[in-house]
Formats: structure tokens, sequence, C-alpha cells
């Protein structure tokens, strides 16, 4: 068996093909990269638009297969951008639609929960997901991922970006904040965690007044490392209220190797396994779709009707039952 996976959420369009046991026969993507400032959702839709086709024909090499050996189609419904979303929606439809093969709307924040268990071989964990859009404490019980904690307004990899324009860096920005602050001191940033929930933006505003005064290397290593540490500490208490044994740091934001650090730390404080997902898959990829849409297929075989698979901007990762984990 194998199924295709397509990403289409922000600034990546990519196309994974993986089989049931979870190899990845091919990864392939195409990132949209703006000239100035964030991503432009009119600019980043055309992108996807125009290079859906390149990356598909260059997954289907990589795998070496045909289209017609593919036998199941999934695709990133959400949460997301909205006209990013559509483009892989309606493009994993006519495949579906064309292959005549069972077609599955995959949640993202999960998938790349699950590439990075099929990937690490964790087996429970408490999964810290850090990327541009989201930033969250999650793990699995009754059914369903639950979120322990989360940010209230910006992702942690939103904030490094914004961070990182203020400070004349290109997109993406968070690389050169890690480069800065290697060689960075301490200055006092807030320190803002609210319960077992944290907020960015106040600190970004901070560190944007803080720029007159303070060289690039100390804010950046400021900023990581007070944000970082409120990460640790929102995931020690959730390791502590669930009583898991492992931690999983997965999205985007996984990559950097000051955070992989503080959270190393904590897990061997408390005598718990730590693992983080390939670099190749912490950000967007279309082998986490992929993958989530063959475990889906175990449990559904017919697929979803293409009225179902209407996108969904919003959708929360406690909003999906989880039927492939008993």
């Amino acid at each position: 068996m194998l199924c295709l996976g397509i990403e289409s959420t922000a600034h990546t369009f990519g196309i994974g093909i993986v089989d049931e046991k979870g190899n990845i026969l091919s990864n392939e993507k195409d990132v949209y990269k703006p000239k100035v400032g964030g991503i432009h959702p009119k600019e980043c839709t055309e992108h996807h638009l125009n290079v859906a086709n390149d990356v598909l024909k260059k997954s289907l090499e990589t795998a070496k297969i045909n289209l017609n050996d593919i036998d199941i189609i999934s695709f990133s419904q959400g949460p997301g951008i909205p006209g990013v979303l559509r483009i892989g929606a309606v493009f994993s439809r006519a495949l579906a639609l064309k292959l005549k093969k069972p077609l599955f709307g995959v949640n993202h924040c999960i998938a790349h929960i699950e590439i990075g268990k099929l990937l690490t071989h964790s087996i429970d964990p408490v999964t810290l997901y850090v990327s541009g859009g989201n930033t969250q404490v999650i793990a699995f019980t009754e059914g369903k991922y639950r979120i322990f904690g989360e940010t209230q307004d910006i992702g942690i990899g939103n904030a490094l970006d914004k961070l990182a324009r203020e400070l004349g860096f290109e997109h993406p920005g968070g690389p050169k904040i890690e480069e800065y602050a290697k060689s960075g001191n301490y200055i006092n940033f807030s320190y803002v965690v609210k319960g077992m929930d944290l907020s960015f933006s106040g600190i970004l505003t901070e560190a944007k007044k803080k720029i007159k005064n303070h060289s690039i290397n100390d804010i950046c290593y400021s900023f990581q490392e007070t944000c970082f540490a409120m990460l640790t500490e929102v995931t020690e208490r959730a390791v502590a209220h669930t009583d898991k044994n492992e931690v999983l740091l997965t999205g985007g934001v996984a990559a950097n190797k000051r955070l992989q650090e503080m959270l190393s730390i904590m897990c061997k404080e408390r005598g718990a396994k730590f693992y983080v997902v390939p670099q190749e898959f912490a950000g967007d990829n279309g082998a986490m779709i992929a993958w989530t849409g063959m475990l889906m297929y175990k449990y559904n075989p017919h697929g979803m009707k293409i009225y179902e698979t209407k996108i969904n901007r919003f959708w929360r990762t406690d909003e999906v039952d989880i039927p492939w984990i008993s």
C-alpha cells in the first residue's frame, strides 16, 4: 500500500509518499520565500498553484513509481492559511477522483506528532509542538490528543520570525537568531506563563524596544533563553501531570539546538526519554501527511466523501478522534 500526502498549510507545498510500514519513499517540497516581510497569502497561493505539478512529478520520480501505483491520497485539511489550504485540497481531490482512490483530510498538527513518533520510535510521549503558527504541549488520553498548554497569541516560530525581521534578517529568521544567540549575554525579559499557557507577543514588543540599547547578540540570546525556558517549564509540568516518561519535540522550531538542550536537561533530571524529530521532517512536509493518511486508512478504508474535505483553517488538535491508538 502506498499513500501520497500533500502539505499546503503555509509557505511549503510538499508531497510525500510512504508505504504501510512507515518507509518514506519520497519527501519533496517547494518553499515560498517572500521578498519582503512574512508570508503574503496571495503570493503564497500563486506559488503553490505554480509548483504543484512539478513537486508531484519529482516526488513520483524519487519514489520510482507511477501515479497509478498510489493507493491512498491525503492532504492537510487544516489548520492553516485559507488560500494555500485550498490549493492542496483541490489538487488532492482531483487526484483522488482521477485515480478513484480513497481520500483523507489530515490535521496538520497531528501529522507533526505522528511523523515524530514514527521516526523516533517514541510510544506515548508528551509532545512539544513548536512551529510558526502553532505552539502546543500535547499528550494522548481518552481517544484524543489533548492540549495541556498552548500559546495565547502568536506561535514561537512566528515570534522568532517577527524579531528577525526587526533585526534585518531574511525569512526564515529563526536560524539567524540561533546563530547570533551563541555569543550573547543575558538581559532581563518578561517571563509570561499563565497556568499552563504562554504568551509571546509582549516579550516580542519588549525585545523590539530594547534593540536600540543592546547588541543584536544579547537580544537574540535573551529572547531565546526566556521563551525556551517558558516552553520547558510548561512541558515539564505536563510530564509531571500525565506521569508519562517520554518527551517528543516536533515542528519547525524543533531544529533549534538550544531548545533541544534545555528540554534534554529537563528530561534527564526527571528520568524521562527525550526525542527530537529528524531535521528534514521538523518543518512542514508531505511525508507526515502521507503517514497520517495511512494511519487513518487502516480504520476507514473507504475514505472521506468529497463534501467532507472542506478546509478547516481553525481545526484544533483536540477536536480529532484518534482510533489508531488503543
